[in-house]
C-alpha cells in the first residue's frame, strides 16, 4: 500500500511538474556571442524545467521573420533579437512588453547597464529589450602586415584617404592577403552599417532638415565611389557576397591585413581558439573624412518579448537570467574572459580577470560611449541614428540602397546609377509616408 502511495504520489508530481514547464521560442542571429548563449542556456533549462527551441538566422533572414511576425502578431516568438533600431519603435506602438520591473530586481541591477545602451533601448521612459551587447565599430588591423610595410600605427583618427594608402601597400593577393575587408552583402544592417559611416565621414546625410533624401548628393557620390573603388582594388573577389559574418572569418583566417566592423568582434579575433592571427591583431579608430561625426556606428543587440508571447513569464526568467552578470561571469569562466559579450555592463568590463584577458575591453567601452546618435552627421538632420535613421521607412529605404550599393560593387551598375535609383525610390516611400 505505502508503495502504491509512494507511486501516486511521483507520477502526480511528474504530472504536476510537466504541467508548469513551458516552451519558449527564441529567433536569433548566427553570431558567435548568440551561440555561446545557446550553448550555456542548458543551465536555464535545467534549472527552471523549461525549454529554449531556438530559431538561428542569417542578420537579414532574421530582420525580415521578426518584423513580419511582430507587425502582424504572429506570435511565432516568445524572444526576439533586435536592436536599438527597432525596440524604441516597436516599443512606443505595443508591439513589445516593457520590462520595467527589472529595474526592482536587486540581483539583477539594472542600473549597472550603461545608461547610454538602456536609453537605446527604452521608449518614452520604459524599458522594451535588454542588451547581450552592445558595439560601435573600429579598425581591425595586423600588427605584422603593419610591420613589414614599415607602416607606423595611428595615434590619432586617420582620412579615409590616408586608409586606402594604408591598404594599398598591405595588399598581396598573390599570397593571400587582401589589403581590407569590408562588408559588401546588401542589408540596412550589412553593407550599409559601414557605407553609412564612411557616408557620414564624407559630410552626407540620408535626410536634410525637411525630410528630403539626399542620396544624390556630392557627398554621397564621393563616399560610395570611394568604397566602391577601395573594395574592387583592395578586396577579396566576389565582396558583394560578404557581410559581417564572412569577414570575420576570412579576418580570422588571415586572409585580411584591414576591416572596418563591430568592436564586438574583438574578443574572438583575439580568442586563439577562434582566429589564427590572435597574437598580431589590434585595433585603431574607425577613419574619418571631412567630420569626424558618425564615423563609428551605434549598436546593441538585445532581446524583447512580443506582446504576442504566450508565455510573458517564462521569457522574462529567461531574458533575466540570459542577460545577468552571473551569465557573463560563466561565460568567463567557461569560454574564457576575452570571449566575454562586450559594452553591456559595467561591472563586467571593469571586472579584472576581463581587463586581465582583454586589455583592449576599455578603448572598447570608451568607443561606444563617445558615440552620439543624436548628432550623426556634419550637416543639421531631423533623425537620431547614426548608421541607421530611426523612422519606419528606413527598413525599406536602407534595404533598397544597399541593394544598389551591393549591384555597383559587383560592377552591375555604375555609382551614379546605383546613387539615382536609390533617390527616386526614397524620394517615393517618403512622400508615400507623408513625411513631404
Amino acid at each position: 500500500m505505502n508503495i502504491q502511495k509512494t507511486l501516486c504520489f511521483a507520477a502526480a508530481l511528474a504530472f504536476s511538474n510537466a504541467a508548469l514547464s513551458a516552451e519558449i521560442t527564441v529567433a536569433n542571429v548566427n553570431n558567435a556571442d548568440m551561440i555561446t548563449l545557446q550553448e550555456l542556456s542548458t543551465e536555464w533549462e535545467d534549472k527552471t524545467g523549461h525549454k529554449v527551441n531556438w530559431v538561428t538566422l542569417e542578420e537579414n533572414v532574421l530582420r525580415q521573420r521578426v518584423t513580419t511576425d511582430i507587425a502582424t502578431g504572429g506570435g511565432s516568438f516568445d524572444i526576439m533579437l533586435i536592436g536599438a533600431y527597432e525596440t524604441p519603435m516597436w516599443g512606443a506602438k505595443g508591439w513589445l512588453e516593457p520590462l520595467d520591473e527589472f529595474a526592482n530586481d536587486a540581483s539583477y541591477d539594472l542600473e549597472d547597464i550603461f545608461p547610454l545602451v538602456r536609453d537605446g533601448l527604452s521608449a518614452n521612459g520604459s524599458l522594451y529589450a535588454v542588451p547581450l551587447y552592445s558595439e560601435t565599430s573600429f579598425t581591425f588591423y595586423r600588427t605584422d602586415l603593419f610591420r613589414i610595410a614599415g607602416i607606423p600605427v595611428p595615434t590619432e583618427q586617420i582620412t579615409y584617404t590616408e586608409f586606402a594608402e594604408m591598404v594599398a601597400k598591405l595588399h598581396d593577393p598573390e599570397n593571400g592577403v587582401y589589403g581590407t575587408c569590408q562588408r559588401g552583402k546588401a542589408g540596412w544592417g550589412e553593407n550599409m552599417a559601414f557605407v553609412g559611416t564612411v557616408a557620414n565621414a564624407f559630410g552626407a546625410r540620408w535626410f536634410d532638415e525637411g525630410w528630403n533624401p539626399q542620396l544624390d548628393s556630392p557627398e554621397w557620390h564621393a563616399a560610395v565611389n570611394y568604397y566602391v573603388n577601395l573594395m574592387q582594388n583592395y578586396g577579396p573577389p566576389g565582396a558583394s557576397a560578404n557581410g559581417h559574418n564572412e569577414n570575420r572569418a576570412l579576418f580570422a583566417d588571415a586572409k585580411c591585413a584591414t576591416w572596418v566592423d563591430a568592436t564586438s568582434a574583438a574578443g574572438y579575433q583575439r580568442n586563439k581558439d577562434t582566429s589564427k592571427v590572435s597574437s598580431v591583431t589590434d585595433f585603431f579608430q574607425a577613419p574619418k573624412q571631412a567630420t569626424d561625426k558618425g564615423t563609428g556606428w551605434f549598436w546593441s543587440w538585445a532581446m524583447a518579448i512580443p506582446s504576442s508571447s504566450k508565455e510573458v513569464d517564462v521569457a522574462k526568467d529567461f531574458l533575466k537570467w540570459a542577460t545577468s552578470k552571473e551569465y557573463f561571469r560563466k561565460v568567463g569562466a567557461t569560454k574564457g574572459w576575452v570571449a566575454v559579450p562586450s559594452g553591456a555592463r559595467k561591472s563586467i568590463e571593469e571586472d579584472s580577470r576581463r581587463l586581465a584577458a582583454a586589455p583592449f575591453a576599455k578603448g572598447i567601452v570608451e568607443a561606444i560611449m563617445s558615440v552620439d546618435p543624436t548628432d550623426p552627421s556634419l550637416l543639421p538632420v531631423p533623425y537620431t541614428g547614426v548608421q541607421f535613421v530611426a523612422i519606419p521607412e528606413f527598413q525599406g529605404i536602407g534595404n533598397y540602397v544597399g541593394q544598389q550599393v551591393a549591384a555597383a560593387l559587383a560592377g552591375q551598375q555604375s555609382v551614379e546609377e546605383a546613387l539615382e535609383n536609390s533617390q527616386q525610390f526614397a524620394e517615393r516611400e517618403m512622400k508615400k509616408a507623408g513625411y513631404n
